[in-house]
């Protein structure tokens, strides 16, 4: 993974971006959301490579509420396995350390611990599927209980079958451990467009009726720079994007001239 690097307002790199056109401080924010939900989907494509390999007898018992974690060390686990009736029936628990040293566990999680967790996905999942089922499309699911010890859910397009990347549409939700939506900062264009990955290339998000990048085109950028030459953000008075210095990834943000013909 490469080091993600925040600015401040007066680093060098910022374009013709002046303090009070771009919010520094929330777009941060989201960077470093953006960076997390890209280590979770590492974890969660790891240990999943790891499931594949499991009898399949037990494959078939898992439900939907499978999801991942990271313990007191930082080190990243996911558990798999059916909620039903209030209690979670966990079936397989990896520990996640790289793409080679993925290991399973057999520590039986705490059953408060699992069941939170599946409620408030499926509380997210029950919320965002009307639209989730009319677009067609595959997602993925990100979850982690926050500092107040509610649940931060996050429902994003996932890398389509067919070399798809999609935006248009992000899910998020703040959920209390008795299963009330105390937040909901979902956004959705009213469609989705996509770009294929190949050939790689330059692409622009069309977000112009933004004032600011959301957080999911944020995650869209930093997730999929590896596939196109360039990505940027486009908001209705600046653009971002990702930059490559080395071994380095920094952000640039630019004003747009609006008064340009």
């Amino acid at each position: 993974m490469n080091k993600l690097t925040l600015f401040l307002s007066a680093f060098v790199i910022i374009t013709n971006v002046e303090a009070q056109k771009f919010d520094i401080k929330d777009f941060n924010e989201k960077a470093k959301i953006a960076e997390w939900l890209v280590n979770y989907d590492l974890a969660a494509w790891w240990s999943t490579d790891s499931l594949l390999t499991k009898n399949q007898s037990k494959i078939e018992k898992l439900g939907k509420e499978w999801f991942c974690f990271q313990d007191s060390t930082n080190t990243w686990h996911s558990v798999y396995g059916k909620y039903e009736d209030g209690f979670y029936d966990q079936v397989f628990h990896f520990v996640i350390k790289s793409s080679s040293d993925v290991k399973e566990s057999t520590e039986i999680l705490d059953q408060p611990f699992l069941s939170n967790h599946a409620e408030a996905l499926n509380i997210a999942l029950k919320e965002s599927k009307e639209v989730r089922d009319s677009s067609g499309l595959r997602y993925n699911n990100y979850i982690r209980q926050n500092e107040r010890g509610n649940f931060d859910v996050y429902i994003l397009p996932a890398f389509q079958p067919d070399g798809t990347a999609v935006y248009g549409g992000e899910f998020i939700y703040e959920i209390t451990p008795e299963n009330i939506i105390v937040k909901d900062k979902s956004y959705y264009q009213g469609q989705f467009r996509g770009f294929k990955t190949n050939p790689p290339r330059e692409i622009w998000l069309n977000y112009r009726e933004l004032e600011k990048p959301s957080l999911g085109s944020v995650f869209f950028a930093w997730y999929y720079k590896p596939y196109f030459t360039k990505i940027f953000i486009d908001n209705k008075e600046t653009s971002t994007t990702p930059f490559q210095d080395g071994d380095i990834w920094t952000w640039i943000h630019v004003e747009k001239d609006l008064n340009k013909d």
